[in-house]
């Protein structure tokens, strides 16, 4: 009798800790919702800039109005953790060639995500600096590749750091050391990802709407990045600055609303409905127009050219553009 009182009560407290843990109210939260559930989540920071994690943030005041406005993001969410952006990303073999910027294969990631201390009974919030769409994109980018690992538990902090410390809630300098996680990917959603041949038919065909997520100047072929082949996008492609996928307000970048989102992809030529393959110069940008089409317009038909314009050049792929005097 005592032992079935007891395996009750431990039935009791188990159910009562699932029905407690948290749940994210979509893939964005609000510095208001983080800080009311920071204890129930993890916080995983995305930086390219890894110093700035200790780094104090730095401040101005208006001589006017004595109002303090935020300069320079740095330091970060008390208990949090970092993730180096360019370890996101990684060199793998395709066809006997060492291609960059791609996804690491699940194990590798894994330990990744692992040696950070991410372990896999609590919600992850990924926060960006929030100062730039680059570096939005960055957390973005490491949101897709959770998700092409099967993992759902996961939302990123609208705003990133710069609303953080906008609002004037607490921040730390501190250096984070913690053992590693336990986190494991779920699944291996290869149809988040697009390759070469399916952006060639979707280029041909139109079945599948080409998001460049690039500035109008690498669009038209007046600039590019050193380590894309040519000047151009890719022929059918509808271009979709980056500028456009974020508001800027109290001194740092913020999404849109759904519909607002529905009416910037409509003026642009592309169909918010329509399947769509999102892509860039290497992948990283290319993670927002993902984002924004998958997670916030809700387009599941919404794949990432991992690779993009750094890999189709390298085949030796053609461009289109205006032509250069």
């Amino acid at each position: 009798m005592k032992k079935m009182q007891v395996g009750l009560a431990l039935a009791i407290a188990s159910f009562i800790g699932i029905v407690q843990a948290v749940t994210l109210p979509g893939p964005v939260v609000s510095a208001e919702w983080l800080a009311a559930n920071q204890s129930e989540v993890q916080v995983l920071e995305v930086r390219g800039d890894v110093a700035s994690y200790t780094r104090a943030p730095e401040f101005e005041v208006d001589k006017k109005t004595g109002k303090k406005f935020l300069v320079e993001v740095g330091g970060h969410i008390q208990d949090s953790t970092l993730l180096d952006f360019k370890r996101v990303r990684t060199d793998r073999m395709i066809d006997g060639k060492k291609i960059k910027y791609l996804i690491p294969e699940k194990a590798d990631f894994e330990k990744i995500i692992q040696s950070v201390g991410v372990n896999s009974d609590k919600p992850i919030i990924l926060v960006p600096v929030g100062l730039d769409i680059s570096d939005i994109d960055e957390a973005l980018r490491a949101y897709w590749q959770f998700k092409v690992y099967g993992e759902d538990n996961i939302a990123v902090l609208d705003g990133g750091m710069a609303g953080w410390l906008s609002e004037g809630r607490d921040y730390s300098v501190a250096s984070s050391v913690k053992s590693n996680g336990t986190w494991l990917g779920k699944a291996e959603r290869k149809e988040l990802i697009a390759n070469s041949e399916q952006v060639a038919l979707a280029s041909k065909t139109g079945k599948s709407t080409l998001i460049d997520a690039r500035q109008p100047v690498q669009f038209f072929g007046l600039s590019k990045r050193d380590y894309v082949g040519a000047y151009g996008h890719i022929a059918g492609a509808k271009e979709l600055a980056p500028e456009l996928l974020a508001k800027p307000a109290k001194g740092a970048l913020y999404f849109w609303d759904k519909n607002t989102y529905n009416s910037l992809f409509t003026a642009n030529g592309i169909n918010p409905k329509a399947p769509a393959i999102s892509y860039c110069n290497s992948g990283h940008l290319a993670a927002g127009g993902w984002f924004v089409m998958s997670e916030l317009i809700g387009n599941k038909s919404t794949k990432l050219y991992d690779g993009s314009l750094y890999l189709w050049t390298l085949e030796g792929r053609p461009l289109v553009g205006v032509s250069l005097n």
